[in-house]
């Protein structure tokens, strides 16, 4: 019992007694408030760029892409469940949804630079965009895509057995979801096509 008053004297001395010591706590406790301020600003940035508000706020997404984007089964379906762009472009997890976000400067650095500014221009550097992110999108064996999707979840069924077989001959090969899947959110770009006729 006295060792339990021995420590709450201690405490009791060093948070009431005035001291040398209140600069240091002040100095922490305004520290550690500051870093929990910092910290859920940052986190509430980051997630906002994951809107699609803020993808499309740039006329280079909101022309080119979105257009596309609204003509597939991700925009309207059936079921009404919609994949938006951070769905398929930005990982869930928090390490890698920062390094995503670093790399997708590239495509601000484009906005910023005019790079990609028109039509013309987009579909100049399409190609190199898109094989960009389908090679991503293969390291990760298709992570995002996953979120949603799975061999695991697929379900026989007789009216859809060739597409079941398809895709489990594909698990078996060891491919992921972009390799057959391109295109499927977005147009194809045309030196795409243009290897698919010389094959």
């Amino acid at each position: 019992m006295s060792n339990k008053t021995g420590i709450f004297k201690q405490a009791c001395n060093f948070f009431c007694q005035p001291s040398n010591r209140y600069p240091v706590l002040l100095i922490s406790f305004v520290s550690l408030f500051a870093g929990i301020i910092l910290w859920g600003a940052f986190n509430t940035a980051m997630e906002a760029t994951n809107e699609p508000e803020f993808c499309l706020s740039c006329h280079e997404m909101r022309d080119n892409i979105f257009p596309e984007y609204k003509k597939t089964i991700h925009y309207s379906n059936r079921v009404g469940v919609r994949a938006t762009c951070s769905d398929c472009h930005v990982p869930k997890s928090w390490g890698y949804k920062l390094i995503r976000k670093v790399k997708a400067s590239r495509e601000l650095w484009g906005k910023l630079t005019g790079s990609i500014d028109t039509r013309e221009k987009f579909e100049e550097h399409r190609m190199e965009m898109a094989t960009r992110e389908w090679d991503r999108m293969k390291r990760t064996d298709s992570r995002e895509c996953r979120n949603c999707h799975s061999f695991e979840a697929m379900r026989k069924s007789v009216d859809k057995m060739p597409i079941f077989e398809r895709h489990m001959k594909a698990k078996d090969a060891g491919k992921t979801c972009i390799d057959c899947h391109k295109g499927i959110a977005h147009l194809l770009p045309r030196e795409y096509e243009n290897l698919d006729e010389e094959e």
